[in-house]
């Protein structure tokens, strides 16, 4: 695995001198780290990974990815546009990542970020708070942006937890790993603001038709949904994103079933 993470690392300086774009590395620890059978647990911190159980087959189940064909970009400004929001929000706060906020001082350093210009002290950092020196539209984006950051490292942390206790998922358990999916989208189309049409569109179908979850994923501004769905029901599911895309005027989606499985590997 050291061998594949220095792969990793290369392949994302390519993405980010070569392709210009200023993005981690989780699509290619996703495509090098991976192992069947499990969903992967990246710190892009520290690039450190941890393999974390997710059979869907044994839990009757099936990740449904819906390629919306809608098109996107990642070096078009907006990725690196919400980059640099968070990176000038960390610097405000006095933190180095707003990974270092707890989810239980959210609110103090949203309040914080909302306060007007020039007023921002220390959040308890050796380093001084960079001083707040935007409007009040910029700092409404500001707050929108960590709150997302925030949440979805905690939502995530939460469903890392629930793959790993000993429960079969089902039930409640099924429930709540569904509502973190959810949520995660809400907040990827509300705060962060990547979403676009296709991909809400895709994503509330995909939940009316009985999907236990459902979120945009990667780099947003288009690209793919996933749904998490009964093995025996993603047909139904992707007939009603379909029906959906129809009403709407767009472009008529993909589908993939999406399985756990090994990295990529050397060809024979």
């Amino acid at each position: 695995d050291a061998g594949r993470a220095r792969l990793v690392t290369s392949c994302v300086r390519a993405e980010n001198e070569m392709a210009g774009a200023p993005t981690g590395g989780m699509d290619q620890s996703a495509s090098l780290r991976c192992r069947a059978g499990h969903a992967l647990e990246l710190d892009c911190r520290t690039g450190e990974v941890e393999q974390v159980p997710f059979d869907l087959s044994a839990a009757g189940l099936a990740l449904l990815v819906i390629d919306t064909k809608a098109e996107h970009s990642l070096v078009d400004g907006q990725y690196g546009a919400r980059r640099a929001a968070c990176e000038k929000a960390a610097r405000m706060l006095g933190v180095d990542l707003l990974a270092d906020i707890a989810p239980d001082d959210l609110e103090t350093h949203l309040s914080r970020l909302a306060e007007p210009a020039g007023s921002a002290g220390s959040a308890g950092s050796a380093e001084p708070a960079e001083p707040a020196d935007c409007s009040g539209a910029d700092a409404d984006e500001l707050v929108k942006r960590t709150r997302h950051v925030v949440t979805e490292i905690d939502r995530t942390r939460r469903l890392v937890a629930l793959l790993r206790d000993s429960r079969p998922l089902a039930g409640p358990k099924l429930e709540e790993v569904g509502a973190l999916m959810n949520a995660s989208h809400d907040s990827l189309r509300d705060d962060y603001e990547c979403s676009c049409p296709e991909l809400d569109t895709a994503v509330e179908a995909a939940r009316k038709a009985g999907a236990h979850g459902a979120r945009m994923t990667g780099g947003g501004f288009g690209g793919s949904a996933i749904a998490l769905v009964d093995a025996d029901s993603a047909d139904a599911v992707a007939r009603a994103v379909v029906s959906a895309y129809a009403g709407a005027g767009f472009t008529a989606p993909a589908f993939l079933n999406a399985i756990p499985s090994a990295p990529a590997g050397r060809l024979s």
